[in-house]
């Protein structure tokens, strides 16, 4: 048995992608045709907040009878300025291509997209008196008329009513002279918030600070699509759009394609009962959560810090009944962050005091799964509850990718619409989170199972799970994570197989990794472009030569975390120690680590999985310092509370079999 193992790596790779495949098999579309685009009417700094009936009639008028979306507008600045999303309006990429950062990938000089439309351009500026007549004109012909409304100051600004108001009355007008917002003489319109604010309408003063409310989520509606929630194939959420999303929407109403690979994807209806409700929610969720978070997560998770000390000071943990209780607080503290990441089921941002309804819905949720954790059989054992307890982080986080991420946006450790890095799927740091949770949780396993035909078994089930969740395009679609798991899990096997480990098992890993990941990929590439996801854009980008480009703005990004976030570099230099002191824990003298060794050498070939999942997983993804950081988080907390009592190795694991495996 022990031999065949190299041979069901093999075949379980394959067997991999086979159902990965199946998953991202291109799936026959329904052409739809829609009107094309004729009116957009650009501003800056409308949020959801703002749009009523009583204070907003005319733009009301026209949410009554669109499609409606929370639009992410980030930039490459921390305040996203009106002549940033000017710019995206035209050329489909985030920010002023002369002032962005070479590591952006912006492309320099910016290319006018609109000059594709097969139609005539008019730019009207209605930001004083509003050119009613000219408007008119130009959509009597076959024009595409592109209407700066003017922008609006910040929340906290005095006068911000009074411009609302005429903001209103300017889109009224606007309009009124396209064809009124419900007759059916107004053609496809698009109004959008193209920016958090304008600088022009900030004081000299304020520039230095991001004032308060500045920084959200914007309006965008779209009338082809009215009484639905927008959405994208960027984003893959109902009510939530990006920027780039806009130009895309415009050119694909013509029929024409952008000259070269834009990021966006155009606007789609979905259903939903509510769609204002729904928006102003992604709206104020998305304001809220930041704030919110801390105290939230950090309330829970302070009684874990509390249970590290209490295991990791010697003449604490020799008293029993202390000891009990630090390994109970550093068990159930990494359990606040599934809570945290599903907090979205109640709808905690409408409360009064939406700070203290995310804290209690985060403690709710994590003294459930603490229940869990202490209450099942497993507690005879040692190493059960951390064990049962890394299961929960992991499987948690893996069963809402799996299902949609329906649940982690605006959420503390979730997807965040406001930032924009992702929407859907893993993020690194839940990845990091998965990796270790799933690592610990085995190494937990193998304390009672000590057959090497079962380690075997056990392993590729879970390396298997997490990988098709992590990869499949419906689920994770994580193009990194893929090339982490298989060869992390493929390794493990090998290590606890007792087989003798070859260069040419290592390679095979890696070469099957690539494979998969490649394979998958190609098959999400070869969908329609508006359901792509992160991997099918990948080869995108391979075909049109820019591989090398994103290679090294990926590598610039991760030498910029650690460079230009203090905390960062801290962590990562910490986890560079405790990688070689978790390796060669007699010369570190971590003296319980060497006991836990003696009672279950099995622990230590997990870590040597972990170890080297972890750094492979820094050095293929662009945020890789924040993966470390989860990694070492929650391995922080569960390691000490499996760790034998400070006098004798034995007492450590009360009901567990000591192998010599």
């Amino acid at each position: 048995m022990l031999a065949s193992v190299p041979r069901r790596l093999l075949a379980l790779l394959a067997a991999l992608m086979g159902v990965l495949m199946l998953a991202a098999a291109p799936t026959a579309r329904a052409e739809g045709t829609e009107a094309p685009v004729r009116l957009v009417i650009a501003t800056a700094g409308l949020s959801w907040e703002d749009v009523n009936a009583s204070d907003t009639p005319a733009l009301q008028c026209l949410a009554d009878h669109a499609g409606l979306g929370a639009m992410n507008t980030t930039s490459t600045t921390v305040i996203s300025t009106q002549a940033q999303g000017m710019e995206t309006l035209r050329t489909g990429y985030r920010g002023l291509a002369e002032e962005a950062p070479r590591t952006s990938g912006i492309p320099s000089p910016p290319t006018d997209q609109w000059q594709q439309l097969p139609v005539p351009v008019v730019e009207l500026d209605a930001r004083g008196t509003v050119p009613a007549a000219e408007l008119a004109t130009a959509l009597s012909g076959e024009a595409i008329v592109l209407v700066d409304a003017g922008s609006m100051p910040p929340h906290n600004d005095r006068y911000r009513d009074a411009d609302l108001a005429a903001l209103d009355a300017r889109v009224g007008e606007v309009l009124e002279a396209a064809g009124g917002c419900t007759g059916s003489a107004l053609p496809r319109t698009l109004l959008v918030s193209v920016a958090a604010t304008d600088l022009d309408t900030l004081a000299p003063p304020a520039l230095g600070a991001v004032p308060s409310r500045t920084v959200g989520l914007q309006v965008a509606m779209d009338t082809a699509s009215a009484g639905e929630a927008l959405t994208s194939g960027a984003s893959k959420q109902s009510g939530i759009v990006v920027l780039t999303d806009v130009l895309p929407t415009i050119l694909t109403s013509h029929g024409v394609a952008a000259g070269g690979i834009i990021p966006g994807q155009p606007f789609r209806g979905t259903a939903h009962p509510d769609p204002q409700r729904l928006v102003l929610d992604r709206s104020l969720a998305a304001r809220m959560v930041d704030p919110a978070t801390v105290p939230a997560l950090g309330s829970w998770l302070a009684l874990g810090a509390l249970g590290v000390v209490i295991l990791l000071v010697p003449a604490l943990a020799r008293r029993p009944r202390l000891a009990a209780a630090g390994r109970l607080l550093a068990t159930i503290a990494p359990l606040a962050l599934p809570a945290g990441l599903c907090a979205g089921i109640v709808p905690w941002w409408r409360a009064e005091l939406p700070t203290l309804a995310l804290t209690a819905v985060v403690w709710a949720g994590s003294a459930l799964l603490a229940a869990v954790v202490q209450l099942g059989p497993w507690r005879r054992h040692r190493a059960g509850p951390v064990g049962v307890a890394s299961a929960l982080v992991a499987g948690i986080i893996l069963l809402e990718s799996a299902t949609g991420s329906r649940l982690q946006l605006s959420s503390p450790l979730g997807a965040h619409p406001i930032s924009g890095g992702r929407f859907y799927g893993l993020s690194n740091h839940l990845f990091g989170l998965v990796l270790a949770g799933t690592l610990m949780a085995l190494l937990c396993l193998f304390t009672v199972v000590t057959s090497a035909r079962a380690r075997v078994a056990w392993t590729l089930g879970a390396g298997g799970a997490v990988a098709m969740v992590c990869l499949a395009p419906s689920m994770g679609a994580d193009f990194g994570s893929g090339l982490v798991t298989i060869p992390t899990f493929g390794l493990l096997a090998l290590l606890v197989s007792m087989v003798r480990l070859r260069l040419w098992h290592v390679a095979g890993l890696g070469l099957g990794s690539a494979a998969v990941v490649m394979g998958v990929s190609v098959l999400d590439w070869l969908r329609p472009a508006e359901d792509r996801t992160h991997l099918g854009r990948f080869i995108d980008e391979l075909l049109s030569g820019e591989l090398l480009t994103v290679v090294v703005r990926k590598l610039a990004q991760n030498v910029q975390m650690l460079t230009g976030y203090w905390v960062l570099a801290l962590v990562v230099a910490a986890a560079v120690a405790a990688s070689v002191a978790i390796l060669a824990p007699r010369r570190t003298r971590l003296h319980r680590l060497a006991a836990l060794d003696a009672c279950h050498p099995v622990a230590y070939r997990v870590r040597i999985a972990l170890v080297v999942g972890a750094w492979v997983g820094y050095a293929v993804n662009d945020t890789g310092p924040v993966l470390i950081a989860a990694m070492l988080g929650l391995w922080l907390a569960h390691l000490p509370a499996i760790l034998p009592d400070p006098e004798g190795g034995e007492s450590a694991v009360q009901g567990a079999t000591v192998t010599a495996r």
